[in-house]
């Protein structure tokens, strides 16, 4: 069965019963954290372009899908 929580290295697969040096850490660190930008960017964006109709669906206004569009990538 898989682990739900997981660090981002185990779940690479690239820890093998070794602890990562600390630039390995960081730079992981780096990777993940760009890479949960990349997500926060592609799911706004998708959410800004959303019908009305769609919106309403999920329960979620247009000036509350456009304020979550635009806010800033440090934001989460």
């Amino acid at each position: 069965m898989a682990q739900l929580h997981q660090t981002p290295a185990q779940a690479f697969g690239i820890l093998n019963d070794r602890p990562l040096t600390p630039f390995a850490s960081a730079a992981l660190k780096v990777v993940v954290a760009m890479a949960r930008r990349e997500v926060n960017l592609r799911t706004r964006t998708q959410l800004k372009h959303l019908d009305d109709h769609l919106l309403d669906d999920i329960g979620v206004t247009r000036d509350l899908a456009d304020k979550e569009a635009t806010r800033p990538f440090w934001q989460g």
